[in-house]
């Protein structure tokens, strides 16, 4: 009787540690199975917006020492795609983006539009945040990452003055010179304002400058009421 006791003992404990085990198995593989879902969804959201931003810089005529370095990071996203899922519909999008965005060329006449603009300037301003995280995973020194900076910030005012005055040559084709007009002076303003090196921005003003004067030449007042009354008044103390 004791040792048929016994024997039910062992028997319930080694169901109890069975159904443990079993338990533990399981949730690991729940939690495995939650946390790929998890990295592959944020693969997913670096990864497209990454390649959405190396074909704008493209586009854009970027630095291709800056492209060079956001796709290598594009790549390494992609290939951790491929380990974790490599023949799911989420790496055969990948893959087709990635194409898309390999294909792109400078292009400044896809930048017409105000819509075209500001999703430009959203990738970009996501590449100058991407090349910050990149630094502080020590990708790159922090130098090289300020000079990547610089450089994206003024690729995003450069994109800006130029599609002002893309919209303004089409509109002095169509001989609306007055929205012209407008769009020359806030490309203007778009330069003045920016935190850039002066003999950065001078020659592009320059460029704006002259054709605002082409279509609103400056007045020439002459020597105006002041010179004429001086004048009168010398020549009265003449002898």
């Amino acid at each position: 009787m004791l040792g048929d006791n016994l024997y039910l003992v062992i028997l319930i404990a080694g169901v109890g540690i069975l159904a443990l085990a079993i338990n533990y198995i399981v949730t690991t593989r729940e939690q495995q199975t939650e946390a790929r879902h998890e990295r592959l969804s944020w693969l997913q959201t670096q990864a497209e917006h990454t390649l959405h931003a190396l074909a704008i810089l493209k586009e854009s005529g970027c630095r291709q020492d800056i492209v060079d370095k956001l796709n290598q990071h594009a790549m390494a996203l992609i290939e951790e795609i491929s380990l974790l899922a490599p023949d799911s519909a989420l790496m055969s999008d990948i893959s087709k983006l990635k194409e898309s965005s390999d294909r792109s060329r400078p292009d400044k006449s896809r930048f017409n539009s105000d819509r075209a603009v500001k999703r430009a300037q959203i990738y970009i301003n996501f590449a100058e945040k991407l090349i910050v995280q990149m630094a502080q995973a020590g990708k790159m020194t922090g130098q090289l990452a300020r000079t990547y900076q610089a450089e994206l910030y003024w690729l995003n005012i450069s994109l800006v003055a130029d599609a002002h005055q893309h919209q303004a040559s089409r509109l002095i084709e169509t001989g609306d010179k007055l929205a012209a007009l407008s769009h020359l002076k806030h490309a203007k303003a778009v330069l003045v304002r920016a935190s850039a090196p002066q003999r950065q921005k001078q020659p592009k003003l320059d460029e704006l400058q002259a054709q605002i004067d082409n279509i609103q030449p400056k007045r020439d007042f002459g020597a105006g009421a002041l010179a004429e009354s001086l004048d009168d008044y010398l020549n009265e103390k003449q002898p």
